[in-house]
């Protein structure tokens, strides 16, 4: 199996000008990591035909597989196609396959599909398509030849992030690894947890992480919760699923105790909902302070017997009387009985924002107690610190997880 190096290429005004933050980019080399291949630059230009060529020109010189987002959609500034074209010479040709999938969009969104469209069904002769299921920019694989060398070949997809990341995992994943040589069977898992940071969890994996191993093992952190996306190649679906297995009994020998699920996007406020309703329970949500991130989660899985609703209480003294008392107690247990759940779940409180703009924000003991039933009650301090734009999830996260432990432990 060749070893393959890359280059990753950003495509629009609105990432050199700063106007968006470039994801896609991170995401892309990630993956690209995980197949085994090298990611030795990352390239951002603007919408200028010229600029564009000049980039690809660049590129295929000093790299095997190129992977570029943006500048496929149908208006002016969408150049991608034509500097593709224009960079190997072909004119581009309307490609009827492609034409007959855009079409088939509009009409199952019933809309007409105006004729600028017909602009995303140009391709350079030479070019295969990458079937885009989600929407209507195709994404476009050209090889490009290199003297003396294997052809370098340019992946284009669109710059939607939910688009190109199908695309990339379904058609052009197995497109690089057969380029490598190796097998074209990809299967990935993903593995979620909380509980510990990123050294922490490097570090109790060990040799599971380094680069050579298979199946590759990734580990990405976003607000504090952990992802290990497992990838596996092989021959057959079966083998990479059973190589899977291997390394996810692996990983929970591990740090299998952070664990709470599997899944892109899984989060704790899923396995509480999975753990209430695989017991006929339901929770009833209280946050004093300046957020109210649990009640957000929760309302947004819809109707589920286990959530019985949320109670945001802002920071007054009446509020603050409350919470230092006891009666807030015999209160709650109230609501719980009146809206029919078992357990409450409550955060008190969640620490001001105000004053801190961008710096982070100073350690804070933040309250998590649960009542269960008629008399159980569980409470938890929790100390947290850190940038404005994670703390209040991250305490937020802190309460599930002493939920999920205290529901584990009555189960």
């Amino acid at each position: 199996m060749s070893h393959l190096n890359a280059e990753v290429i950003s495509i629009g005004d609105e990432m050199t000008s700063g106007a968006r933050l470039d994801t896609n980019a991170q995401w892309i080399s990630r993956r690209l990591g995980e197949l085994g291949v090298t990611v030795d630059f990352h390239t951002t230009v603007g919408d200028s035909l010229q600029d564009n060529i000049d980039v690809f020109a660049a590129a295929v010189q000093r790299a095997d597989t190129i992977v570029c987002t943006g500048g496929l959609g149908p208006t002016q500034d969408d150049l991608t196609r034509q500097a593709m074209a224009d960079l190997v010479g072909q004119p581009l040709e309307l490609r009827e396959s492609s034409l007959q999938h855009i079409e088939s969009m509009f009409a199952r969104r019933g809309r007409e599909m105006p004729q600028r469209n017909r602009l995303q069904a140009m391709f350079p002769p030479s070019a295969d398509e990458i079937v885009n299921p989600q929407g209507t920019a195709p994404g476009v694989d050209l090889a490009v030849d290199r003297e003396g060398r294997i052809p370098s070949r340019i992946f284009a997809l669109p710059g939607v992030p939910a688009e190109m990341k199908t695309m990339f995992d379904q058609t052009v994943a197995p497109r690089i690894a057969a380029m490598a040589g190796g097998d074209t069977v990809i299967r990935h898992h993903v593995m979620r947890f909380f509980g510990t940071g990123e050294s922490d969890m490097e570090q109790q994996l060990g040799d599971m992480i380094a680069r050579d191993r298979q199946p590759r093992v990734g580990i990405t952190v976003s607000a504090a919760t952990i992802s290990l996306r497992i990838t596996a190649t092989g021959s057959s679906q079966e083998q990479c699923d059973e190589a899977i297995r291997e390394t996810e009994a692996e990983i929970m020998r591990r740090v299998g105790h952070y664990y709470f699920g599997s899944g892109e996007n899984f989060e704790q406020h899923h396995a509480v909902d999975q753990m209430l309703r695989s017991t006929g329970q339901s929770l009833l949500v209280i946050e004093f302070g300046f957020a109210a991130p649990l009640g957000d989660w929760f309302a947004a899985l819809g109707e589920t017997p286990a959530y019985r609703g949320g109670l945001s209480l802002a920071v007054t003294d009446d509020v603050i009387k409350l919470a230092e008392g006891d009666d807030w107690v015999a209160s709650a247990r109230t609501l719980a009985h009146r809206f029919g759940a078992t357990h409450v779940l409550a955060v008190d409180r969640y620490p001001s924002l105000e004053l801190h703009d961008d710096r982070p924000l100073p350690a804070a003991d933040v309250r998590i107690i649960v009542l269960s039933g008629e008399d159980g009650y569980q409470e938890k301090m929790v100390t947290l610190g850190g940038h404005p734009s994670i703390v209040q999830p991250r305490f937020a996260k802190a309460a599930l997880a002493f939920l999920r432990s205290t529901l584990s432990a009555t189960s």
